[in-house]
């Protein structure tokens, strides 16, 4: 992994949860926890391949409560949603890093198209999502 793209500093401010990367050359970037949450390299979130990815919404309070080396190429961070299976390397954290204020318009807009929200629905509510079947040609 080329040493540009590897933090030589990782802080977890937990009051804000801003994650802070600094790097050997000066840049640092803050990525706040709901920032990473939304665009976290998991299945659940990327999905399986390309057109399937799922937008996240409601995770506006979000929180990281861990930071785990995965070898010496990438971090895991788990959430307070329990969220946890997002492995992100060095060079996507830089990529988070360089592109965060295009990477969130976009983010907000997604949100917007469909009427979604940042906020969290309220406690105790469950969603249902009822998709029409598929008809069947013979």
């Amino acid at each position: 992994m080329p040493a540009t793209t590897t933090p030589t500093d990782i802080r977890l401010h937990r009051r804000s949860g801003v994650l802070e990367l600094v790097y050997a050359d000066g840049t640092s970037y803050e990525l706040s926890a709901e920032y990473l949450r939304v665009h976290s390299p998991s299945a659940e979130v990327r999905g399986h391949g390309k057109g399937q990815e799922i937008l996240q919404t409601g995770k506006k309070y979000v929180k990281i409560v861990s930071i785990e080396a995965t070898g010496n190429y990438a971090i895991r961070l788990t959430f307070d949603d329990r969220h946890d299976s997002g492995i992100y390397s060095w060079d996507y954290l830089k990529e988070l890093g360089e592109n965060r204020q295009q990477y969130w318009s976009d983010y907000l807009a997604e949100l917007r198209a469909v009427g979604a929200s940042r906020e969290p629905l309220p406690l105790g509510t469950q969603v249902v999502s009822i998709v029409p079947p598929q008809s069947r040609e013979p």
